[in-house]
């Protein structure tokens, strides 16, 4: 439903919702989870590296959902700040209304919503996002077409989770023991 290597962002109220929707989200293989404890390691990834949709939270501590939405989209620093964005809440006043569409959210999900919601959002909101007809993985001959570009061996294929803490430490680090 989504073309191939989507980076989602997840910038929740609580660890335990972030990780929540990190692993409903982590269950499209297509997607590439990025969940970040603060606007600030938010901030930081955004400066490096690309990403297709951001999922930020209105009732999280520090600056509400539409200032950070603002912040990126009037930085020029950050690799792209033209990204769909989905905010979560706990419930729609006229100002979370008006903050939103002057920020630039492109849709707010009322909570308690099912994961399983807010990843049929997303998928939706890539959706809108892609580009039809382009060819992502080069073509697929006579000997090929049997198999679906998930069950081959290419080597653009993750093998491993695909979510991934900004904070986490590097795995190519040898591990010495200790003695």
């Amino acid at each position: 439903m989504v073309a191939r290597g989507k980076t989602v962002a997840v910038l929740a109220a609580t660890p335990a919702l972030t990780a929540v929707l990190a692993m409903v989200l982590a269950g499209d293989s297509r997607l590439r989870v990025r969940p970040f404890a603060s606007e600030i390691e938010l901030y930081s990834y955004m400066r490096i590296a690309p990403l297709d949709l951001l999922v930020v939270d209105f009732d999280r501590e520090g600056p509400p959902a539409y200032e950070v939405v603002e912040a990126i989209r009037l930085d020029p620093s950050f690799v792209n700040r033209d990204l769909p964005v989905i905010a979560l809440t706990r419930r729609i006043t006229p100002d979370t209304r008006e903050q939103s569409i002057s920020a630039g959210i492109d849709e707010v999900v009322v909570k308690p919503m099912s994961p399983r919601h807010l990843l049929q959002r997303v998928q939706q909101r890539l959706l809108k996002h892609d580009v039809v007809g382009s060819v992502d993985f080069g073509y697929y001959g006579p000997d090929r077409r049997g198999l679906l570009p998930e069950q081959e061996d290419h080597p653009l294929r993750r093998h491993s989770d695909n979510v991934i803490p900004f904070t986490r430490p590097m795995m190519d680090t040898p591990q010495h023991p200790t003695v």
